[in-house]
């Protein structure tokens, strides 16, 4: 996907998560994530939107932590976040391709990244806030293409797990496979070990264990959003993924 494709989404689901959000009420719970009411949700998503405006914006080469949610609620908190996010929205489109700022994981540029990762960020809390409303994330992952979701995949698993952080170890090798049933070449081989995992984007060699299933729900499920689709071979490295790879 181009860059102009993931500000396109970003601003279709930012969209789709206010009116879902405003349909919900703040003092809803949210299924999908349950230590958070609607507000919550809208902090936590507003807030990161700021962030990620702020380093595009200024150009700012250096890390910044997170700014402290504001303490709006009802109508406020929803124009709060509305504002947030169409600035997010607005800035990328504006900005420069060649612009160098800071940011974190592999891309073809900061804009690039930027782009891909809110694009992501605003789609998973669009199902919470669905979720909140009485929307199944089932039907919610049906909104998204093939496509989009692959590439959601793949940033979690080349992206976010190639990183330190991730608590997805094992103390002797092995290896998982995650495979998209309606998405060609959507195959990925994730080994496993006692360092960060290391995931190529292929079906090569045997895996241990192997999830499958449309590209939607391999989305939501490895965000921990849906129940892992199909499971084959050894169930425990899936358990293993469900306990350990929550993204802080």
């Amino acid at each position: 996907m181009e860059t102009d494709e993931f500000i396109r989404v970003l601003d279709r689901e930012g969209r789709s998560l206010a009116s879902a959000a405003a349909e919900a009420g703040p003092d809803a719970k949210v299924p999908t994530c349950p230590d958070w009411q609607v507000r919550d949700l809208l902090r936590h998503t507003g807030t990161v939107h700021r962030w990620a405006t702020s380093f595009v914006a200024e150009r700012d080469p250096s890390f910044r932590p997170f700014g402290e949610p504001p303490e709006l609620d009802g109508d406020a908190l929803l124009d709060w976040f509305r504002e947030g996010h169409l600035r997010l929205v607005d800035t990328l489109s504006c900005a420069s391709p060649d612009l160098l700022c800071w940011h974190f994981l592999s891309a073809p540029s900061p804009l690039a990244f930027w782009a891909r990762r809110q694009a992501h960020e605003t789609a998973v809390h669009r199902v919470d806030a669905e979720s909140a409303r009485g929307r199944a994330p089932e039907e919610t992952a049906r909104d998204f293409t093939a496509g989009f979701a692959a590439d959601g995949v793949d940033e979690l698993l080349r992206g976010f797990h190639a990183r330190a952080k991730s608590r997805v170890r094992t103390e002797e090798p092995r290896v998982l496979r995650v495979r998209a049933t309606d998405t060609a070449d959507a195959v990925w081989t994730v080994r496993l070990s006692s360092e960060p995992p290391a995931t190529e984007r292929n079906d090569e060699g045997d895996a241990d264990c192997e999830v499958s299933g449309p590209a939607a729900l391999l989305y939501l499920s490895l965000w921990n959003r849906l129940p892992l689709p199909t499971v084959t071979g050894d169930a425990a490295l899936a358990t293993l993924w469900r306990e350990k790879s929550a993204v802080n």
